[in-house]
């Protein structure tokens, strides 16, 4: 009876939790990146206190020095970004005239285009996708329209978020605190060793991942751009950024580079062979080295549950679900690795003693 009652309380936590989710989603981005950037930041609030700094003052300095960072990068990054990013959707019209003379005459020797062109289906699904894309004009003319709510968006989160990383970075400690004295007595220890290989995992994979996505945003960026390639620095920030997903963001940055590299450089194999090699490179120092040592081994987050979660996310509460995705996973992971060691140690598992156990040979 004790079981279902815990059942039936977590059952209505959760539905109200996804409930809520689901309803303030429009609204929860900068409170959600600024407890982000709160439990990042800890630790460092945790070590000024360690050397005498009161709590108030080590969240003023680190808040300080964080919104610097942040503004010093914008002003510094964002013209080349926008001017490469410019470039490239101009350039993009060429890529693909270039993409369909190399195309072409490959696949005329087995497919009669022309014959294909004439038919009826052809017709009717360029008509079907000439529709749709109407349709998206439209849609982006009134996001274009709508532009002066989106800027008052970005300005409120550039606002808000400081705001709330600095309340929370602040009263992190007294948070916690309050939040223990909540825990019910009987099983309090059990939660709080729950709650301890939680914190383990995240700080492993989400400070950790935050940290070599930097430095590989930042090596892409450099290397790319060294190598004299069109719209590198753009390709090799956004190639780092998006490495928190497994594979993805290399194979990501590797198409889009080696094939610019292609356009820009061909027929020069070299060129074409260095740039191929800086994500061979960076393939290396993100396996063997930034993984390892930020992340660890030991997070319990296998690279297809955290794209499961990171898709799952994005695709049931957009942006928010993506920041919250990896949370999850790690809460859901640690959970099942527990209720799995309760099944391994309950009279379930033992029923069938192991020196009877039947010959399935």
């Amino acid at each position: 009876m004790t079981l279902m009652k815990h059942m039936k309380f977590w059952a209505i936590f959760i539905g109200i939790f996804v409930v809520l989710l689901v309803l303030l989603s429009n609204i929860l981005l900068p409170f959600i990146l600024g407890m982000a950037v709160a439990y990042f930041l800890d630790p460092v609030a945790d070590r000024l206190e360690v050397i005498g700094f009161n709590r108030s003052a080590a969240t003023s300095l680190i808040i300080g020095l964080f919104v610097f960072f942040v503004i010093l990068l914008t002003i510094l990054l964002v013209p080349v970004l926008l001017e490469q990013i410019i470039g490239l959707v101009k350039r993009l019209p060429g890529y693909l005239i270039s993409l369909h003379d190399f195309f072409m005459p490959l696949i005329d020797r087995f497919v009669d285009v022309s014959a294909v062109q004439q038919s009826d289906e052809f017709k009717k699904a360029i008509s079907e996708y000439a529709g749709e894309a109407v349709k998206s004009l439209g849609a982006l003319s009134k996001n274009i329209i709508g532009g002066g709510i989106a800027i008052v968006n970005i300005i409120t989160l550039l606002v808000i978020t400081p705001v709330v990383a600095f309340y929370l970075l602040r009263d992190w400690d007294r948070i916690v605190e309050r939040v223990n004295g909540w825990l019910p007595r009987k099983n309090a220890d059990q939660i709080r060793t729950l709650v301890k290989e939680i914190d383990n995992v995240l700080a492993g994979f989400v400070r950790g991942q935050a940290t070599a996505c930097f430095i590989l945003a930042t090596y892409y960026g450099i290397a790319l751009l060294a190598t004299g390639l069109e719209f590198g620095l753009v390709i090799g920030i956004v190639t780092g950024l998006i490495s928190f997903i497994p594979f993805v963001g290399a194979i990501i940055g590797f198409i889009a580079s080696v094939g610019v590299a292609l356009f820009q450089f061909w027929p020069d194999p070299v060129m074409i062979g260095i740039v191929g090699g800086i994500f061979v490179v960076g393939q290396i120092l993100e396996g063997y080295v930034l993984t390892p040592n930020l992340v660890g081994e030991k997070v319990g987050l296998h690279p297809v549950w955290v794209m499961f979660g990171l898709l799952a996310g994005g695709s049931l509460f957009g942006f928010v679900g993506v920041l919250i995705a990896v949370p999850m996973a790690a809460v859901v992971g640690v959970l099942s690795r527990f209720a799995i060691r309760q099944y391994l140690e309950s009279p379930f598992y033992d029923t069938l003693p192991s020196d009877k156990d039947p010959d399935i040979s």
